[in-house]
């Protein structure tokens, strides 16, 4: 649809990004849906129906899915898993979807998966011989956020003040860290925070060079309150540490609905 109302045929699809996007993805991918809670429902709806299908020798599973993202989890073998893959795509295939090649993969949980910016992996806790599930941020979302601090602190934006630079990177931070705070993240935050603190070092001393180069010395008593926290006209960069982490948040049906549970009464006039 234009700008003015009028509908003209494209050929190029939905833009990528767009909030058009995830609501066909919804819309196609509910028939994934329906398909896996109806083999649940009638297969595996039971503690004892899931028994009996393990001694039989067949899998168990169950999907996830997030608009266009999913993943089925598998209590088998490979070869269930793998089986599971053609079934996905035979349900795709009359909706005119089929599945990426270069993103679907059958992997063991000990081998790990990424999944809606998390890295899932099962390996033994340190300390013990005890083997936990450990969700943490993947590489890829930590260096897209760190890609995104070094955009924020390249040379062109030397015309910012500190303070403004600042506010920017803890806005940014606290956002991706907010995200990822229900996970195995304490580490990443040092770690994302550590890269922010010596871009901004950096920033920092190519902006006030002057005539030489800014030392260390110099950076800690004219940028720092704290010993090396950096703040500037009472502006203090706090990063992603600054947001606190709590581990696999369990909300259940505690989630809130604006959805009423009541029938609504029908009237008429």
């Amino acid at each position: 649809m234009t700008t003015s109302g009028q509908r003209e045929e494209t050929l190029s699809g939905t833009p990528q990004g767009g909030i058009l996007s995830p609501l066909l993805a919804n819309i196609a991918l509910s028939t994934l849906d329906e398909h896996f809670d109806e083999q649940r429902r009638e297969q595996m709806g039971t503690d004892q129906q899931r028994a009996k299908r393990k001694r039989n020798g067949l899998g168990n599973w169950k999907i996830v899915r997030y608009a266009d993202d999913f993943v089925v989890m598998v209590s088998g073998e490979r070869r269930h898993a793998e089986e599971l893959r053609e079934d996905v795509a035979e349900v795709l295939a009359p909706m005119g979807l089929r599945l990426s090649p270069e993103k679907t993969r059958v992997v063991h949980i000990d081998e790990g998966f990424d999944f809606l910016g998390f890295h899932i992996h099962r390996r033994r806790k340190r300390g013990t011989q005890r083997r936990c599930v450990y969700t943490t941020p993947s590489k890829k979302a930590v260096q897209s956020a760190k890609d995104k601090v070094r955009y924020k602190t390249r040379r062109s934006t030397l015309h910012m003040s500190l303070g403004e630079l600042i506010i920017s990177l803890n806005r940014m931070l606290r956002g991706w860290a907010n995200y990822f705070r229900h996970g195995v993240s304490s580490r990443v935050f040092q770690q994302l925070d550590s890269h922010a603190w010596w871009r901004i070092v950096s920033w920092i001393r190519t902006k006030y060079k002057g005539k030489s180069r800014v030392s260390m010395k110099e950076v800690r008593r004219r940028f720092c309150d704290q010993g090396w926290r950096i703040a500037h006209e009472g502006v203090v960069f706090t990063g992603a540490s600054s947001v606190a982490v709590t581990r696999y948040r369990y909300r259940g049906s505690t989630i809130a609905t604006p959805w009423t549970t009541k029938p609504a009464a029908a009237s008429s006039g």
